[in-house]
């Protein structure tokens, strides 16, 4: 009895102190956290809210268990929350964090050998992190070629076990035949829409984007079924026109009139007619301001079709653009070999591209589609030849917006409330009020005098707990395009 007795007292204490020990276990989160306290009050900060009014001084922000509580003039002098940590945020300002609407997962492989395919690697690692510390606590995935990665690093970040962004996941892009990427299934026919649609909204995709080279009948029916399934569809379109696409039913948009095809002179029904050719009649014969453009615009926004800027991608196939000193930070991301191309193709296009007027017609389609009433909203799309970085690419997004005539407030509602307001999730995310989730990003300084200061990230809050956006961008330095 006496053996007994001991044995299962030694069980006993080795279970306790395996119980103790797993209360102890710290978060993974904990390396690349700045503020973790329950309750915080935010005191004598700039506050943009995200609504499109004007910066407001001398603010609080009272945060209490991942939730906004109250946001009120610091001259209030009311009395702090039981066991808050208070911050003197004197001279930063506060926005809402970013919802990223036209965000990818995987980033273009370097080294592609003469002959080779195009090829995107999945970026696990790199990507969630990089979005986080550019401010981007909400993003949809423009597409995506490894769905179920995204979906499982979807789980492990909103279960607290790797540092990111929510994810509004995007399934497999539907794509027609044509395709220049492998890693896309193209459609056989509308049938086959059905099937991939259903799939993964089973699988549990919350948004699906069209491609280049589908049908019309593909198109429709994937509309329908993603609509049965209370998805919306989103489209980066060229064998369909963006008044064929609203007809048929289509949320939203990607890269606005840098895309459209249904100008171009002999377009033929579900065909597309090749990138550059498009390129160019954009660049030297459309004219944004012309009747038919402007009547195309005005059916968008009778069809409650929303657009999605990507004005950092559409960038970088200009001459020297962006500026250097914008690239500095983000090129410190970058594999060795992805930054050794991505700089080499830059310097290409500055040899032999004149400047792009494509980026400027974008801009000005951008401005009239949101003065017709158009929801406008903006993603910073890292594809193309690898000179947009997460996260980096969201804050250039929003300088070009101011670049292309907005304001700074209207560019940051532009990159966060009006996002959330496609998504539905308008009384949780995208602005700061009371009884939202505490998303927030604090910055040195003030975007709605010098816009350039949306780079000057000092703490993001997701739900209340503060990142530091130094540690999640060192973790990662020298590894896009490699993880």
């Amino acid at each position: 009895m006496l053996v007994a007795f001991r044995i299962s007292a030694v069980c006993l204490g080795l279970s306790l102190s395996l119980a103790s020990s797993a209360q102890q276990k710290p978060s993974p989160l904990q390396p690349f956290l700045k503020e973790d306290a329950p309750i915080l009050v935010l005191e004598h900060v700039r506050v943009i809210d995200g609504t499109g009014s004007a910066a407001q001084e001398n603010m609080r922000i009272d945060i209490a268990n991942g939730k906004i509580t109250s946001v009120e003039s610091t001259a209030a002098h009311r009395t702090y929350p039981d066991g808050a940590k208070v911050l003197d945020l004197t001279g930063k300002t506060i926005i809402p964090g970013l919802v990223g609407m036209h965000e990818h997962l995987f980033y273009p492989m370097p080294q592609r050998p003469q002959g080779g395919v195009g090829f995107y690697g999945e970026s696990p690692d790199s990507a969630p992190r990089l979005y986080l510390a550019g401010g981007v606590t909400t993003a949809r995935t423009g597409g995506s070629l490894d769905p179920y990665t995204d979906l499982e690093l979807k789980k492990a970040i909103d279960a607290g076990q790797l540092p990111g962004p929510r994810l509004d996941v995007t399934g497999p892009y539907l794509e027609g035949k044509g395709t220049f990427a492998l890693q896309m299934h193209q459609l056989a026919d509308a049938d086959d829409a059905a099937r991939m649609v259903d799939y993964w909204s089973a699988e549990g995709v919350t948004s699906f984007k069209a491609y280049n080279y589908l049908t019309a009948d593909e198109l429709k029916t994937a509309i329908d079924h993603a609509h049965a399934h209370g998805i919306k569809i989103t489209g980066h379109l060229c064998s369909i026109g963006f008044r064929q696409a609203a007809a048929l039913g289509i949320d939203n948009l990607e890269h606005g009139i840098a895309v459209d095809t249904e100008f171009f002179p002999g377009r033929k029904p579900d065909e597309c007619p090749g990138f550059s050719a498009v390129e160019t009649y954009i660049e030297k014969t459309l004219d944004v301001a012309s009747p038919e453009v402007l009547a195309m615009i005005q059916d968008l926004v009778a069809h409650h079709v929303a657009i999605t800027s990507t004005l950092a991608v559409l960038e970088t196939f200009g001459a020297n653009r962006p500026p250097m000193e914008r690239e500095n930070a983000a090129l410190k991301t970058l594999a060795p070999e992805a930054a050794k191309e991505y700089l080499a193709q830059r310097s290409l296009l500055a040899e032999h591209a004149a400047s792009s007027k494509v980026l400027e017609k974008e801009m000005r389609f951008e401005r009239e589609f949101v003065s017709a009433g158009g929801l406008l909203m903006a993603g910073c799309d890292p594809t193309g030849y690898g000179g947009v970085v997460p996260g980096f690419g969201d804050q250039r997004n929003i300088e070009l917006l101011v670049e292309a005539g907005f304001t700074p407030v209207e560019s940051i509602r532009i990159a966060t409330l009006n996002g959330a307001t496609y998504l539905g999730k308008e009384a949780s995310i995208g602005s700061i009020a009371p009884g939202e989730a505490a998303d927030l990003v604090v910055l040195d300084g003030n975007p709605a005098d010098k816009i350039e200061n949306i780079e000057k990230v000092d703490i993001v809050f997701k739900e209340g707990t503060g990142f530091d956006p130094a540690k999640l961008i060192q973790s990662v330095s020298g590894l896009v395009g490699i993880r």
